[in-house]
């Protein structure tokens, strides 16, 4: 029996591979084409279409790289042909086994109309079904030859990433140009035998059902006439119509399909490919729902939606068409699948105002699932925004790609900070660009881990990451397996149809509680600096800009600039997509992200002056502004007002030993002669920070070269290799009148890194200012804290609040957590004392304990990650000149951190001007911080105001506005209201929050 199973899978493969799959198209005959190579960037279709062409031919090169071509392709049917379905057959040079990577192209008629996308799996055009005989075919084809920069492991580097470096040598061959005759049942039978042989091949050895099909499957071979398969593919046909009608067992496990095709919006191809990428896909998509009747095709990310709409509107109004049929679904409800790791609070939350208003305004559909197949975990403060924004599941894939543990569930309830919960899915398929392969299908049923208390998963089906999406060969699979002996059942189902039945019948799943740490792609948080550094100096301005011009419009009749907010706000929610905030795009992404986020800077800029102008007026008083949360040196949060006095003037002082000792009155801090902090002493607590004979803001250089992904891992060895940079060039100080400061300058390898500590008056924090002019390759360079402090946990500010890590590593789950997330702070604490670190625009980090063996006491060390130098996918990652700002907080509170993580990222900004600016609001207990204030979207003049408890502890507030108001009422991201009661006293605003709770409100004014 071996060898008889053994025989026939191998004759199957054969007979497939050189008989059946090649008579599909049993005549052909080639087409007559030409080209036009565009001189520079795409061109508008009708020029294309318009431009003339010259000759070229099968096996001729071309495409340069990131170029565009249009050819011409002609011909006519052969009256012989008449009665039978014919199909042109365009191959660019494509390489199969490559989808999504490579050379890519959009067929158009020559009055412009869009046909359908060419991919490397997808590579026909339907002529006729049937054709009548001499119909004259004039296809054209705007091809884009964007170079293969992800090839084969190892990755190396390499210039294609960027058109300046890429060079012009011609990247592809053309390929076949025919036209050909479409034989319909040697392709159905094609399917037969790759379902049911791929069903064989997953069964067990000694499963009767497995020898069922085996012996179905010789027959049909055997009734084939491998020298005129075309006229004998009816008669194997008929051999496995018993097999194939064999229903599935009542419990098999249920998979709903959705056609997908997962488009990164950058990645190894710059953000104007993409805009080409994701109008291939949707023709293409919409073309083969036209064609089959019980297909379903999701798609997310509302910004692709919206260059569809912008740049290709007629493949748009096929896009509308198809989601007023419920057949084109779109998903998420955000505004791209971004990285949510990073993103702040405000940052995260407009990622579904802005996603969901879209599908809203655009489709009528408000989405309640959250769709984020690839994105690298997730921060712990994400369920609370989900159920703010009026979603209520989220699905994602990548959790299976950790390394180091497997994740206990597939489907559950995810908890966030506030006790919020998701309904989640993992889809056991283990990939978001399943092809409906047997393989995959036996893996998803095999490894779903609720069996026996659910049997539902969801399968996304279609090829993705470039983009292409769903074929005809996988529908006709998943028509096969919609109920099939030994195989999970497959229906074509939208995402939320899948939830609501997953949901329906698991009504009591496991709970997770806490973040979703992927145990991979750790490198990610730190990688690109520039760009972190860009997104999180965004955030902050976006909140300064609507800050100021909500209060001047309310104050002094400033127009609000709704519309350049929203323009701005929607581009850096782009830049937060998971391929271009984390750092592992190509260099031209890069490039194009640092000139983005000067233009931001610039624009929002422009808006602060003009908005605090306004609020000012005439006068020469110098008026601070402070936008952070928080009082500061007298300046009410979200006001104005004249500087007040800083605090006692710090002192200086040489040490003996070499240095200096720098003293406010509320911190003495020792530098010694090598430029280290080796002394953070708070005087009123009379307690030292940091452990005996160690130092602190001490740079640290490691080798880093991960095992496989280059620009996304750093691997837990690179610890065991590095270097302290403890030799200093030269120490200088300086005194001014409110602060005293060190510098510091070191060189290392080729770089040179400048460190300035300063301690201001009345400010109970260490700041450090580092510039680093970096030439490394392959290294990661670290900045440590060694702390004189005992800690089991620590905690890292997330979205709208912070999140407890443990330092230790008691389980493979706390080890594998070696580089982790925060934002603004970490703080580590012990009972009545703690210390926090906080920054103006680095992510990674990581903390560890050791015990001492002179005294037991316990060190604990925050390291913060500063660069790295990554060689692919971009060969230049990180190189030049960088600036960070961090602080380090002896005895600060969690309340504290929060304070000064947002200081240190809100300067305030002086104005000449009159009289003292009122906040718009204010809150009475500084533990609910105010996150964002502005006006409500809709242009009703409503000032909206979204503000969390922040500590981790109950909080009640009074909120008071400093305007005339009608009415207040409690909304969700979207500034819907809400059925939640707001109490509304003569004094203000009552609020009473939970742990980290989040709480919108509308004012209407009066």
């Amino acid at each position: 029996m071996h060898d008889d199973r053994s025989l026939v899978e191998a004759r199957l493969t054969r007979v497939l591979d050189e008989r059946i799959r090649p008579a599909v198209y049993p005549e052909r005959l080639p087409l007559d084409v030409t080209v036009w190579h565009a001189p520079g960037e795409p061109v508008p279709v009708a020029e294309g279409l318009a431009a003339g062409t010259g000759p070229i031919g099968v096996g001729d090169r071309w495409g340069a790289p990131w170029g565009t071509s249009w050819f011409k392709v002609t011909g006519a049917v052969p009256q012989a042909w008449a009665g039978r379905i014919v199909e042109a057959l365009l191959d660019l040079g494509f390489d199969e086994y490559m989808p999504g990577f490579q050379c890519e192209g959009l067929v158009y008629l020559p009055d412009g109309a869009p046909v359908k996308g060419l991919s490397p799996r997808n590579q026909w055009v339907r002529i006729g079904a049937p054709v009548t005989g001499g119909e004259q075919v004039v296809l054209h084809i705007e091809a884009a030859s964007n170079p293969v920069v992800f090839g084969p492991r190892p990755f190396v580097p390499t210039l294609l990433g960027d058109r300046g470096t890429a060079g012009s040598e011609p990247q592809y061959r053309l390929g076949r140009m025919d036209l050909a005759v479409f034989d319909l049942m040697v392709w159905e039978l094609v399917h037969d035998l790759e379902v049911l042989g791929e069903l064989m091949r997953e069964l067990p050895v000694d499963s009767a059902r497995r020898w069922d099909i085996l012996r179905a499957v010789e027959r049909a071979l055997d009734a084939v006439d491998l020298q005129d398969v075309n006229s004998t593919a009816i008669a194997a046909r008929e051999q496995l119509i018993e097999v194939l009608a064999s229903p599935a067992h009542p419990a098999a496990h249920h998979i709903s399909a959705v056609g997908h095709a997962h488009i990164d919006s950058a990645w190894l191809w710059p953000l104007r490919e993409t805009v080409r990428k994701v109008a291939r896909t949707a023709s293409n998509m919409t073309a083969l729902l036209e064609d089959e009747p019980d297909f379903v095709f999701t798609m997310s990310q509302a910004q692709q939606l919206a260059w569809i709409k912008e740049h290709r509107p007629e493949v748009y109004a096929r896009v509308k068409k198809a989601v007023s049929e419920g057949r084109f679904v779109p998903t998420g409800g955000m505004w791209v699948e971004s990285d949510t790791n990073m993103p702040g609070s405000e940052a995260m939350a407009r990622q579904f105002v802005h996603g969901k208003r879209f599908f809203i305004e655009e489709f009528g559909i408000d989405n309640e699932e959250v769709w984020l197949p690839d994105t690298f975990g997730f921060a712990a403060g994400l369920p609370q925004i989900i159920r703010a924004a009026g979603a209520k599941w989220l699905l994602t894939q990548k959790m299976s790609w950790s390394r180091t543990n497997t994740f206990p569930h597939h489907t559950f309830l995810w908890e966030g900070i506030d006790g919020s919960r998701v309904f989640t899915h993992f889809p056991p398929v283990d990939t978001y660009n399943c092809s409906m392969h047997g393989r995959e299908i036996a893996h998803a049923a095999a490894n779903f881990k609720e069996k026996g208390a659910a049997r539902r998963s969801l399968a996304p089906t279609g090829w993705g990451d470039g983009g292409g999406g769903t074929t005809r060969e996988m529908v006709a699979k998943a028509a096969r397996l919609r109920s099939l002996e030994g195989s999970a059942t497959v229906r074509w189902e939208a995402p939320t149809e899948f939830f609501a039945k997953a949901e329906a019948e698991y009504p009591n799943p496991p709970v997770w509680v806490g973040e979703l740490y992927l145990e991979l792609h750790r490198a990610t948080l730190t990688s690109q600096a520039q760009t972190k550094q860009g997104n999180r100096r965004s955030e902050h301005l976006l909140r300064e800009a609507e800050l100021w011009a909500a209060t001047a419009a309310v104050r002094a009749g400033f127009p609000y600039p709704h519309q350049q907010l929203d323009r701005v706000w929607k581009t850096v929610l782009l830049h937060q997509f998971h391929d271009i905030l984390p750092g592992s795009s190509i260099a031209w992404v890069h490039r194009e992200a640092r000139q983005t986020y000067a233009a931001v800077a610039a624009e929002l800029g422009g808006i602060i002056e003009a908005a605090q102008n306004a609020l000012a007026g005439d006068g020469g008083t110098v008026l601070v502004f402070n936008a952070a949360p928080h009082t500061r040196h007298g300046v009410a949060a979200g006001g104005a007002a004249p500087a007040a006095a800083a605090g006692r003037k710090p002192v200086m002082a040489p040490r003996t030993s070499g240095g200096y000792v720098l003293d406010n009155g509320l911190l003495r801090v020792e530098i010694d002669g090598r430029g280290l902090v080796v002394s953070a002493y708070d005087i009123q607590a009379r307690r030292e920070a940091l452990p005996p004979g160690a130092a602190a803001g001490l740079l640290q250089l490691h080798q880093d070269l991960p095992n496989m992904w280059d620009a996304w891992d750093v691997d837990s060895f690179y610890r065991n290799t590095g270097s302290d940079l403890t030799t200093s060039d030269r120490i200088t100080a300086s005194e001014g009148g409110t602060y005293v400061s060190v510098r510091v300058v070191r060189t290392f390898g080729d770089s040179t890194a400048t460190q300035v500590f300063t301690l201001a008056a009345g400010a109970k924090r260490l700041d450090i200012d580092t510039e680093v002019d970096w030439h490394e390759t392959e290294k990661f360079l670290k900045m440590a804290f060694p702390l004189d402090i005992h800690a089991e946990r620590y905690a890292s500010e997330t979205q709208f609040g912070h999140f407890f890590r443990p330092t230790h590593t008691n389980t493979s789950w706390e080890a594998a957590k070696f580089e982790a997330c925060n934002h603004r702070f970490v703080h580590l604490e012990e009972p009545g004392w703690g210390v926090a670190v906080v920054n103006d625009s680095t992510y990674g980090h990581d903390v560890t304990r050791t015990v001492r063996a002179e005294d037991k006491g316990t060190t604990t060390t925050v390291r913060v990650s500063l660069l790295r130098a990554p060689r692919f996918p971009d060969p230049e990652t990180d190189q030049g000149v960088h600036r960070f700002r961090h602080a380090l907080l002896p005895g600060a509170t969690i309340g504290d951190a929060v304070r000064e993580g947002y200081a240190v990222n809100l300067p305030e900004r002086r104005v000449p001007g009159g009289a003292a600016v009122a906040p718009l609001v204010t809150v009475d207990d500084d533990a609910v911080v105010l996150s964002a204030l502005k006006l409500a979207d809709d242009g009703s003049g409503d000032v909206v105001v979204r503000l969390y408890e922040s500590r981790g502890g109950r909080a009640r507030a009074l909120l008071t506005p400093g305007f005339d108001y009608e009415d207040a009422y409690a909304t969700d991201l979207l500034e819907r209201p809400l059925d939640t009661p707001v109490a509304v006293t003569a004094e203000g605003i009552q609020l009473s929050l939970r742990p980290f709770e989040l709480v919108t409100l509308r004012l209407k004014r009066a």
